[in-house]
């Protein structure tokens, strides 16, 4: 509890003031809302944290209702007396949300609005891990709350995160954290997931918003990952009042800038790539002939592509393996494993879509990084029709693209 005892709190309200964590869109770089964060101002000037109250299941419900109504109350105060440009953001526990019925909030918020609030500028921030069996009832109150113009929030802060709750409350944002850059664990192994939400995100119709950004980094990812709004100590920290909404676009303009280009530059030596394994099938290619065993096919294609790939096969349109793995062993020789033959690969992504590419542009594409099952290391494959209906799959290890600048 960071030091703080809940009745101090409570007894104390005077010293609870709401400070407005900025939140930066993406097209323009301009900050567009703020997200009220209660703290508390000891005697001494410092401030401490109370997002901790509000999840707090000891604390006595009257405690959460009469601190959020206070907090809430201040922040609107300022609020309205603004130009009501911006949109602010407001943190409510599911669980205190539903125990009666979002009448607290309601009842604030419609008392505000016949004082001059635009209700369509208020945001209700709810954490999906908080949601419970009553969520049937809570998307309901969502929809209700949508009819009054104002927008809901969802926080996905658990890795295991239900879709399909996400899909049944149809959030306006969905709200993710970029701190887990600093854990232990390859980011790579997020991005798959957050591709996912933003993907998700798109279809109905919610933006992405990237949380917790610190870093550099952090902020690149959020960009490469689709996030339409940022926050973060990275961008701007957490004032006491509003600032000028242009106050961190030239650093993120220049950020967005060095983004670009060095995203270039990768999509250049992915180019490069491609088109210099198109060559070397160009070249190779005349020497298969129709009649060949699609074995003696993929081990003649191993010999010419020794260099940069670890194992091959032959699929036909419908993603039928017709030839084994063509696998380089230990000591660079490649070997047959009969194993892969008459595997159906057509419920990988993409696919059909990869087929259809080919078969249109007559010549090889590149996958994006993933992480091959077997070797448990991040690969990319590349995919070259041979003719009309059937493709060859090169599969390039992680130690090849670590050595050509721009590929990982």
């Amino acid at each position: 509890m960071i030091g703080l005892d809940p009745l101090e709190v409570m007894l104390n309200l005077k010293q609870v003031i709401p400070y407005y964590q900025p939140v930066i869109s993406a097209d323009t770089q301009l900050i567009v809302g703020y997200e009220v964060l209660p703290l508390f101002k000891e005697e001494n000037g410092n401030l401490k944290q109370l997002d901790w109250f509000f999840d707090d299941g000891s604390i006595p419900g009257d405690f959460h209702f009469e601190l959020n109504n206070d907090v809430q109350q201040k922040a609107l105060h300022t609020f309205m007396e603004s130009d009501q440009s911006m949109n602010l953001t407001f943190y409510y526990n599911a669980r205190l949300l539903m125990k009666d019925d979002g009448e607290s909030l309601l009842t604030l918020l419609q008392s505000s609005a016949q004082k001059g609030l635009d209700l369509h500028k208020i945001i209700i921030e709810i954490k999906e891990a908080s949601i419970t069996e009553q969520s049937n009832d809570l998307r309901k109150l969502i929809k209700y709350m949508k009819t009054l113009g104002i927008r809901i929030a969802i926080d996905v802060e658990q890795r295991n995160a239900s879709l399909e709750r996400l899909v049944q409350l149809e959030p306006n944002i969905v709200k993710v954290d970029a701190g887990f850059l600093d854990d232990d664990l390859l980011p790579q192994l997020y991005g798959d997931v957050h591709h996912s939400l933003s993907m998700l995100s798109r279809k109905i119709g919610a933006a992405l918003l990237f949380k917790g950004i610190t870093t550099y980094s952090q902020l690149n990812y959020a960009w490469r990952h689709g996030g339409h709004y940022y926050q973060g100590s990275y961008l701007k920290q957490p004032q006491s009042n509003f600032v000028e909404a242009d106050c961190s676009q030239e650093k993120i303009k220049t950020d967005f800038q060095r983004f670009v280009l060095f995203e270039r530059k990768k999509m250049k030596a992915q180019l490069e790539l491609t088109n210099w394994i198109n060559e070397q099938f160009k070249m190779m290619l005349p020497s298969v002939k129709s009649d060949d065993a699609y074995d003696d096919i993929i081990l003649k294609i191993g010999e010419a592509c020794t260099n940069f790939a670890f194992r091959i096969y032959i699929c036909n349109e419908e993603g039928i393996q017709l030839s084994s793995n063509a696998e380089k062993n230990a000591i660079g020789e490649w070997e047959l494993h009969y194993e892969g033959r008459n595997k159906n690969w057509s419920w990988r992504p993409y696919f059909f879509e990869n087929v259809m590419r080919m078969n249109v542009e007559k010549k090889g594409l590149l996958s994006d990084l993933y992480t091959d099952i077997e070797r448990d290391e991040r690969i990319r494959t590349y995919s070259f029709p041979i003719s009309e209906t059937l493709y060859v799959f090169l599969d390039i290890p992680y130690a090849y693209l670590y050595e050509q600048e721009g590929l990982l």
